[in-house]
């Protein structure tokens, strides 16, 4: 199991590093104009220059505490809501359609909304990432409780325990691979909504950087910005992925 979560990991990192090679190769030689990209090489330097110069701490400071408000709101929602609904199935029977067509229709559609509501600020930004995210770990929380393998509930019945003691010291740990699946997808859209949401709705963070590199021809500032997001959210992504594993390979899931 480990030799091929390791043989994954290496081509994963194969595939990114001919990924970038691919595009250095292309900027060097012009076949994509600097105008529209700038070389990887000179990104990491941009991320270099933006890091140690600090002028942008602020802005990244207020993303990444958006974005953590953000997606402790959804995780910890998405969780109690799909909890009572796969304990109240005529409830659930109502709802699912709704989840089901809920990212049909994009959030930002209701950004007016919101800003009659929290303002123009970080409150206005943290509903629309919680909103964003929510979903899809209600999704993956009524998911996760319905593949609980009977013998365990069988178990549970067994030791006689109550409907709060089984759900917590039973139901939930067998369910956790993907409550964790839940998890990634709801920091994945939450991230989306803040960084998005940031180029309409904040006088600050990433997505205003960003925003304001694009408008300005200044690459550097952009595609610097852009690569320290995806730092990120590769570095929470793999932590959460390595989480999920160790569950899948601790109750026996595929």
């Amino acid at each position: 199991m480990r030799l091929r979560i390791s043989s994954v990991a290496t081509a994963r990192a194969a595939v990114i590093v001919a990924a970038f090679a691919a595009l250095e190769l292309m900027c060097r030689a012009g076949i994509i104009d600097r105008v529209t990209m700038i070389p990887p090489s000179e990104m990491l330097l941009a991320l270099g220059r933006i890091l140690a110069s600090g002028r942008f701490n602020a802005d990244i400071a207020f993303t990444i505490w958006n974005t953590a408000a953000a997606i402790a709101i959804a995780v910890a929602g998405g969780f109690f809501i799909g909890a009572l609904l796969h304990a109240v199935p005529r409830v659930r029977r109502t709802v699912e359609p709704l989840l089901s067509a809920y990212y049909a229709v994009p959030i930002f559609v209701f950004y007016p909304l919101l800003v009659v509501a929290f303002g123009v600020g970080r409150a206005a930004l943290i509903a629309m990432g919680a909103l964003f995210g929510v979903v899809a770990m209600v999704v993956n929380t009524v998911l996760g409780l319905d593949r609980v393998p009977r013998a365990i509930l069988k178990t549970a019945r067994v030791m006689r325990l109550g409907p709060w003691p089984s759900l917590v010291l039973v139901r939930l740990p067998a369910a956790s691979p993907h409550l964790v699946t839940g998890v990634k997808l709801a920091v994945a859209y939450s991230v989306i909504a803040i960084v998005a949401g940031e180029f309409i709705l904040a006088s600050a963070g990433m997505g205003k950087r960003i925003a304001f590199g694009y408008n300005d021809f200044d690459n550097a500032t952009m595609y610097g910005m852009l690569l320290l997001l995806l730092i990120l959210v590769m570095l929470v992504n793999g932590a959460l992925s390595a989480w999920e594993r160790r569950l899948h390979r601790r109750f026996g899931q595929r």
